[in-house]
């Protein structure tokens, strides 16, 4: 595997410490089995929904759980009973056990989540905060001769 050298990223930035953390952990992270797969979508100016495929579990069997920007869904597989009744010639759907975490950028929620046809569906939504949205400002205009707006010189 190949390594990056952020250092002198790391020099020349202020402030971006999460996002130096997030650099690290992505070069860093062990290589994924790719188990299941899955999609990411924007639907939305502020919207994503990201689609797991997970045919063969139950929605008893998944959970989501966001925690610190970090969302992850697990899957696992409870013991089934009617499977030491059956003998396989082909078994290729795979029925184990995951765990696959997505990074969420600041500000974004989970709005949704459903299983439909095997695939487990997360609506996701970028909220921000009032005081994070772009408002205008009204400029005052001051009239001559020191008088404001709207009065005479009587």
């Amino acid at each position: 595997m190949r390594t990056l050298d952020f250092s002198p990223l790391y020099r020349s930035v202020v402030g971006f410490d999460r996002l130096a953390a997030l650099l690290d952990a992505a070069a860093k992270s062990e290589a994924t089995t790719g188990w299941p797969p899955y999609n990411i979508e924007s639907t939305g100016e502020d919207a994503y929904r990201i689609e797991l495929a997970v045919a063969g579990f139950k929605s008893d069997e998944l959970s989501i759980e966001v925690k610190e920007g970090l969302l992850t869904v697990t899957g696992r597989k409870t013991a089934n009973d009617d499977d030491a009744a059956r003998t396989y010639l082909h078994r290729g759907l795979a029925e184990r056990n995951f765990e696959r975490r997505f990074q969420l950028a600041d500000y974004v929620v989970v709005t949704d989540a459903k299983l439909e046809d095997g695939l487990l569906s997360i609506a996701l939504k970028r909220e921000l905060p009032e005081a994070m949205k772009p408002r205008r400002i009204e400029i005052a205009t001051g009239a001559p001769n020191g008088l404001i707006e709207g009065q005479s010189a009587a």
